[in-house]
């Protein structure tokens, strides 16, 4: 048994440096004001290993959990006293229970003229209104648009501004004011749309999920918040939807706090290393408890300040 998951964790190595999939097709559907879109299929093959920037390999079928440093390399592109906060309602590859199409990026809710800021240090590839199918199926989807070209070929989008402060060409640092929250293109209220993208810019698929890049959340007494990323396979054969509970604990031998409930990504957004992720977690110890074909999976996890809880169920 040994020999072959030596062998299976070898080919999975070589699978996770493939190329970031391109979808099948595109409609040329317009989506919504609701900013609900058709439904878009990835060719992505799942990959049972995490991926972080460490060369710490969390094996799912032998350890219970992984603590890591993470990549955590981007800067809220939020400050306050301005929202900086993840909307949880509408995370990374949820669809809002069913209310919305996959969600590529995440939000930050705010009013508009709340100004917006890169990322990371990179060059302005496009800054303006979003009036062709570049960057998405269809246009003025984004609104207005400014995407960046960062290092080791990551990019970040950043979407409905309702004012665009930089030109294409231009170099930013870190922290350069590059625009203001609105609510042009598909969109329902001022917010920032923010996206991750890896190795294809333009590519609607190259999406990486902004939670597992985004620096951790500080806590008003100075303590950085923790992040969670999910695996959950089926014996090998690959990603597998599931809803999930999370009961939050100082430690184990505390009451509960607090109960976090989501869902993995949506099945059409299974292209990554994970299939679901959620940052912005106060370090301590969490149980995890989620039902698959009638079965009920638990575990417990420790979630640490700053650093990165990596686990996986196999389930049948």
């Amino acid at each position: 048994m040994k020999h072959i998951f030596s062998i299976l964790t070898f080919l999975l190595i070589l699978i996770s440096c493939a190329p970031v999939p391109t979808p099948q097709s595109m409609s040329s559907v317009t989506p919504t004001a609701s900013e609900s879109i058709p439904t878009l299929t990835s060719t992505a093959i799942p990959v049972l290993l995490f991926s972080t920037n460490t060369p710490v390999i969390c094996d799912p079928f032998t350890a219970d959990f992984c603590i890591t440093d993470g990549h955590f390399l981007l800067e809220r592109p939020v400050k306050p006293p301005a929202n900086d906060s993840v909307d949880s309602t509408y995370r990374y590859g949820s669809t809002a229970n069913g209310t919305r199409d996959p969600h590529h990026g995440v939000e930050f809710v705010n009013k508009s003229g709340t100004p917006v800021y890169a990322a990371a240090d990179g060059e302005v590839i496009f800054a303006g209104p979003d009036k062709e199918a570049i960057y998405s199926p269809w246009k003025n989807y984004y609104g207005n648009l400014v995407v960046i070209e960062h290092r080791n070929g990551l990019f970040t989008l950043y979407a409905h501004l309702s004012k665009i402060s930089i030109q294409a060409g231009q170099e930013v640092l870190a922290g350069d004011k590059i625009g203001e929250v609105g609510r042009t293109g598909v969109a329902i209220g001022s917010h920032l749309h923010f996206e991750v993208r890896r190795g294809d810019a333009q590519s609607y698929f190259a999406t990486q999920n902004p939670e597992l890049w985004l620096a951790p959340k500080e806590d008003e007494n100075g303590e950085l918040s923790g992040t969670l990323m999910i695996t959950i396979i089926d014996q090998g054969v690959g990603f597998r939807y599931a809803a999930f509970t999370m009961d939050y604990h100082p430690d184990r031998n505390q009451p509960r706090l607090k109960s976090y409930y989501g869902t993995t990504y949506a099945r059409d957004m299974m292209n990554g290393n994970e299939n679901a992720a959620l940052g912005e977690l106060p370090p301590g110890e969490y149980r995890i408890a989620l039902a698959y074909n009638g079965q009920l999976y638990e575990r417990w996890v420790e979630v640490e300040s700053g650093r990165l809880t990596q686990v996986g169920f196999v389930v049948k």
